[in-house]
């Protein structure tokens, strides 16, 4: 049997090509294919800009310093999340404060976030939590009726839909991440798309030093023309090398997100009578991308979540835990808050393997291996 990887890019030649193509073009940052690529990356999640950043983080780190957030504001994100959704905040001088999840969908409760608004609140951070829209309508509802801003954490979700809408496209900003494990990588990265044509040229110019005018935009300029540095920026770009294999994955992403469906059909397939694990739950109104796979461990099971896996690791399956509580770990522990929702869903769940170059065997022996530990788990 072949191993069975827990994750990896789904790279070919043409990646490598396009890489070295820009290598050879001796334009490797802030050049052509970064900008063909924020052309192409908004146009697929129905913006009008998008901007390209370094990471997620730093991509996101640069809406919260351009709308003004820092020491004495307060920013509403899930514990349940990857803890960069928190770092973010804590990096921009702002306080987090966590609001508990959906226990069927894993993603911020708008009720729960309504509840821990205060007169300190500035914004919400709503995150897609494993490529699954969060309820983005409700959720800005509630930042209207309170006069806040809202960022759509879209890490995971790109290319998921939402209403029929790509994720992403209803909320007035969102920031993408195209690290190694998501949909579409170009090894680390990351993309925030808006409709705010005058914050994206603001962003642009923070990502490179608070440069007025990109080195692109100078190369075709007369000597004598020079930019200008207006405000205090950040070293924050994204390199064409990145971009270059950005764009051929873009080129793939029909059959990247066909392949992720097969493996998902099939362990939601395998998964629907299995007395150990749950499948995910999805709303009739999304369409997930299946960046990730996460599974419950049901309320009657006789072998706890971190057993299971090592149970399937004893038969070659790689796992890992499930999304983690942000608010229990060190830097958070202090706020004391409980989130009884958010607490569960991080002891009880767990991933399984999900990249676009499973095979069905592959798969086969995934869902085989589960059965057999539901087997020795209910004698």
């Amino acid at each position: 049997m072949n191993p069975v990887l827990f994750t990896q890019p789904y790279f070919f030649a043409e990646e490598a090509e396009a890489a070295a193509a820009s290598v050879r073009s001796r334009w490797v940052v802030g050049g052509p294919r970064q900008l063909e690529f924020e052309k192409r990356f908004a146009a697929l999640c129905g913006a009008r800009e998008a901007v390209a950043a370094s990471s997620w983080t730093t991509g996101a780190f640069l809406v919260l310093h351009a709308w003004g957030i820092g020491p004495g504001d307060e920013v509403i994100v899930p514990s349940l999340t990857f803890i960069a959704s928190v770092n973010v905040i804590a990096h921009a001088g702002a306080k987090p404060v966590f609001a508990d999840i959906d226990p069927r969908t894993w993603n911020i409760d708008p009720a729960d976030i309504e509840a821990r608004i205060s007169p300190r609140t500035k914004a919400i951070i709503a995150v897609d939590q494993i490529g699954l829209p969060c309820d983005i309508d409700a959720i800005k509802a509630i930042a209207a009726r309170h006069g806040l801003l809202v960022l759509q954490d879209a890490a995971c979700s790109f290319a998921s839909k939402y209403k029929d809408q790509p994720a992403g496209a209803r909320c007035d900003l969102a920031v993408y991440s195209l690290h190694a494990r998501k949909i579409v990588t170009t090894g680390e990265g990351g993309m925030i798309t808006t409709n705010d044509s005058a914050l994206a040229e603001r962003l642009r110019q923070l990502r490179h030093q608070g440069m007025s005018l990109s080195d692109f935009a100078r190369h075709g300029m007369k000597p004598t023309t020079f930019e200008s540095y207006p405000e205090i920026g950040y070293n924050f770009r994204m390199t064409d090398i990145q971009a270059a294999i950005g764009l051929a994955q873009l080129d793939r992403l029909a059959d990247i997100l066909a392949q992720r469906r097969r493996v998902a059909d099939a362990y939601n397939r395998r998964l629907a009578g299995n007395r150990l694990l749950a499948p995910p739950f999805v709303p009739d109104n999304t369409e997930p991308n299946w960046q990730s796979y996460m599974v419950s461990v049901r309320p009657d099971s006789p072998m706890s979540r971190n057993a299971i896996m090592d149970a399937l690791h004893e038969r070659g399956i790689p796992t890992r835990r499930g999304v983690m509580a942000s608010h229990l770990e060190p830097p958070y522990r202090g706020t004391g808050v409980k989130l009884p929702h958010t607490e569960h869903a991080s002891a009880n769940t767990l991933q399984l393997p999900m990249h676009p170059g499973l095979s069905d065997d592959q798969v086969a022996q995934v869902m085989d291996a589960v059965d057999a530990v539901t087997s020795l788990a209910f004698g």
